[in-house]
C-alpha cells in the first residue's frame, strides 16, 4: 500500500507525457502570492506553449463580483522543485478579458520600460538582496525568540553559526537549493543582524528577469515555510525598538557603468535618483518610514545622500567601483516588501530615460 509520501513523490514521467504547471501571480494586496495548477502536455520549453488561464479576481481583491474574471498571461517558466520531473512553475501577470493590465499588474509597465531601445541597449543588471524574517506560526514572533520576550542584543547573530545564534537554517538552505534547482539566479544567502532574520540574493539578472526571479523565489520560500510550519514576513520593521529592519537593497549597473569611465556615469545616475527621491520612496514599499530612520544602517527617509562604502547612505558605492572607475551602485532604500517590477523598472527609467528636468 502506497503511503501519502509515496504518492506526493510519485514520478509521472514513466506513464504519461502530461505535466503539472503551477501558475503563479501577485494578488490584490500587491505583495501576496497566489497560485493554482493545471495539467498540460509536456515537456514545456517556452511560455508560448502555455495557454492563458483565468481566475476569480473577486476572491483576491482584484475584480468585482459581478465581473470577476481575470486572465493570466504566462510570462516566465521555472523548474518545479516540489513536484520535480518535467513539472514547472509559471510566473504570470494579470489582465482583464479585454486585454488591459489590471491595476496590480506592475510587470506590464516594467516590461515596457525594459523593452525601450535606450534601456535595452544599456543591458541593465540587477542584484537584489531580499531580507526577510521567519516568525513562529501562532504568535507572530521571530523564531528563536522566547515568546513574549527578547533575545540578547544585536551583535552576535549576523552570519553566525550555533543553536543560540542562527534560527531557521534548515528553511534557508532548503530554499537556497530549491531556487538553484528551479533555475533562479540565486547568488547567496546569509544570516542577518536581527536574530530570526535572513537574506538571499538574486542576480545579476538582466531587466525584467530580475522581477520574475524575485517573485518566484518568494513563492518558493512561502511554500517551504508552509511545509516547515513557520511564517514568512516581509515587513520592513517587524520588531519595534533597537532591532534592524528588513530591506531589499538593489544593486544596479548599466553597460556604460561597467565600461571604462563608468564611474562618471554612475555619479550622474545617482544625481538623477536624488532629484526623484520622493517619487522613489513612495514606490519602494509600504511601511518603509518605520525602517528608514537614520539608524540601523539606513539613511533617514526624508534625506538623500550617497557615499563610498557608507551603509548609512541612500546610495552606496563600493570601494572597488571607486578604485576601478567603473562598476555598480547599491540603492539601499527599497523595503523588503517592495515590488521588484516597480523598483527595477523605476531605477532604469530614472537613470536612463528621464532627462532630469
Amino acid at each position: 500500500m502506497a503511503s501519502l509520501t509515496d504518492l506526493v513523490n510519485l514520478n509521472l514521467s514513466d506513464c504519461t507525457d502530461k505535466i503539472i504547471a503551477e501558475y503563479i501571480w501577485v494578488g490584490g494586496s500587491g505583495i501576496d502570492l497566489r497560485s493554482k495548477a493545471r495539467t498540460v502536455k509536456g515537456p514545456i520549453t517556452s511560455v508560448s506553449q502555455l495557454p492563458k488561464w483565468n481566475y476569480d479576481g473577486s476572491s483576491t481583491g482584484q475584480a468585482p463580483g459581478e465581473d470577476s474574471e481575470v486572465i493570466l498571461y504566462p510570462q516566465a517558466i521555472f523548474k518545479d522543485p516540489f513536484r520535480r520531473g518535467d513539472n514547472i512553475l509559471v510566473m504570470c501577470d494579470c489582465y482583464t478579458p479585454q486585454g488591459e493590465p489590471i491595476p496590480t499588474n506592475k510587470r506590464y509597465n516594467a516590461a515596457k520600460i525594459f523593452s525601450h531601445p535606450d534601456v535595452a541597449a544599456e543591458v541593465p543588471w540587477y542584484g537584489i538582496e531580499q531580507e526577510y524574517t521567519l516568525l513562529q506560526k501562532d504568535v507572530s514572533w521571530p523564531i528563536g525568540w522566547p515568546v513574549g520576550g527578547y533575545p540578547g542584543p544585536q551583535g552576535p547573530y549576523y552570519c553566525a553559526a550555533g543553536a543560540d545564534k542562527a534560527f531557521g537554517r534548515d528553511v534557508v538552505d532548503a530554499h537556497y537549493k530549491a531556487c538553484i534547482y528551479a533555475g533562479i539566479n540565486i547568488s547567496g544567502i546569509n544570516g542577518e543582524v536581527m536574530p530570526g532574520q535572513w537574506e538571499f540574493q538574486v542576480g545579476p539578472s538582466v531587466g525584467i528577469s530580475a522581477g520574475d526571479e524575485i517573485w518566484v523565489a518568494r513563492y518558493i520560500l512561502e511554500r517551504i515555510t508552509e511545509m516547515a510550519g513557520v511564517v514568512l514576513s516581509l515587513d520592513p520593521k517587524p520588531i519595534k525598538g533597537d532591532w534592524n529592519g528588513a530591506g531589499a537593497h538593489t544593486n544596479y549597473s548599466t553597460k556604460s557603468m561597467r565600461e571604462p569611465g563608468g564611474y562618471e556615469v554612475i555619479k550622474k545616475a545617482i544625481e538623477k535618483l536624488g532629484k526623484r527621491h520622493t517619487e522613489h520612496i513612495a514606490a519602494y514599499g509600504e511601511g518603509n518610514e518605520r525602517r528608514l530612520t537614520g539608524r540601523h544602517e539606513t539613511a533617514d527617509i526624508n534625506t538623500f545622500k550617497w557615499g563610498v562604502a557608507n551603509r548609512g547612505a541612500s546610495i552606496r558605492v563600493g570601494r572597488d567601483t571607486e578604485k576601478e572607475g567603473k562598476g555598480y551602485f547599491e540603492d539601499r532604500r527599497p523595503a523588503s516588501n517592495m515590488d521588484p517590477y516597480v523598483v527595477t523598472g523605476m531605477i532604469a527609467e530614472t537613470t536612463i530615460l528621464w532627462k532630469g528636468n
